[in-house]
């Protein structure tokens, strides 16, 4: 059974970064010129702050450093975060992303754009919002016709405190 080098990556370092508190979202091994990059993406349900970036990227430089997973030669190592406009692609991305804007790619070829609402083991509940003056809906989509989901980037959105305030 053949497994690419960022398979056996994965294996190596999931538990260590389980062992942080965080989740392992990605491991990528990219070619830049002649130098290799190896990026790791972590994430947990609170977040990862740069603290817990920094420790984590110590504890996988060790662990590498002290296996030869990376082969012979240079490499530089990347830990981050997920981004903004994640992809959400695991049950535990939508938890995350719930009360954010999600652009949904349906099994049908529709688009959609709307708030997650609630996330339960099927799908999720999502609130579309109004056009022209018009209320928003809501919908239920299940998991299985969504075919790609991505979280938006908001600039305007005022934050739950801005809204009880106003409605007060």
């Amino acid at each position: 059974m053949s497994t690419t080098q960022s398979e056996r990556l994965r294996v190596l370092l999931e538990p260590l970064v389980s062992s942080q508190g965080l989740d392992l979202e990605e491991v990528e091994v990219d070619s830049v010129g002649r130098k290799r990059v190896l990026r790791v993406v972590v994430d947990s349900d609170e977040g990862a702050d740069l603290d817990a970036i920094a420790d984590v990227s110590r504890a996988l430089s060790a662990k590498l450093d002290e296996t030869d997973a990376m082969g012979e030669g240079e490499y530089t190592l990347e830990v981050g975060t997920p981004g903004a406009e994640r992809e959400l692609k695991e049950h535990r991305h939508y938890v995350r992303a719930t009360d954010r804007l999600v652009k949904f790619q349906l099994g049908d070829g529709d688009e959609l754009v709307a708030r997650i609402l609630d996330v339960d083991e099927e799908g999720v509940d999502v609130e579309v919002p109004g056009v022209k003056g018009r209320k928003p809906t809501a919908r239920r989509l299940v998991f299985q016709d969504i075919a790609k989901a991505r979280v938006q980037v908001e600039f305007n959105r005022k934050n739950k405190n801005e809204e009880n305030a106003e409605e007060a």
